[in-house]
């Protein structure tokens, strides 16, 4: 059974959701600039959560999986309490991959649906997004 997933019409919503991402970013951003001495470690880590996209060699359904998982503003929430309590100077890593997050959805880039990597639950990405308003 194929599912199709239909984003919100409605495109308040989606501006509202990305200037949320925007606003994660600003304040993951910030707080990395309190906790971290330095910039390297920012450098280095920002795209890390992007290696989960490896997960669509096995298809798109681990793929949206895997995906998601490293996508999600609750996963980078948790290593950031694990790291709190066991690990303080983890926590610039934490506030790093909210920042990759908030960047990722400003930009327009959602958690993925199983159709594939450009069906998001902002939309269509990349250029077959604008075929739709052509019909």
């Amino acid at each position: 059974m194929e599912v199709t997933v239909t984003p919100t019409e409605d495109r308040s919503i989606i501006i509202a959701l990305r200037l949320e991402g925007g606003a994660a970013f600003i304040v993951a951003t910030a707080a990395y600039a309190a906790l971290a001495e330095g910039w390297w470690l920012y450098a280095i880590t920002a795209l890390l959560p992007d290696v989960s996209a490896a997960g669509y060699l096995a298809g798109p359904r681990v793929g949206a999986r895997a995906y998601n998982i490293a996508h999600s503003y609750v996963t980078p929430f948790f290593f950031g309490l694990i790291a709190w309590l066991s690990e303080p100077a983890l926590l610039p890593v934490a506030a790093v991959w909210v920042a990759h997050i908030g960047i990722d959805r400003l930009l327009g880039y959602g958690l993925k649906s199983e159709q594939g990597f450009k069906f998001t639950h902002l939309g269509r990405i990349g250029r077959e997004r604008f075929e739709d308003d052509r019909e």
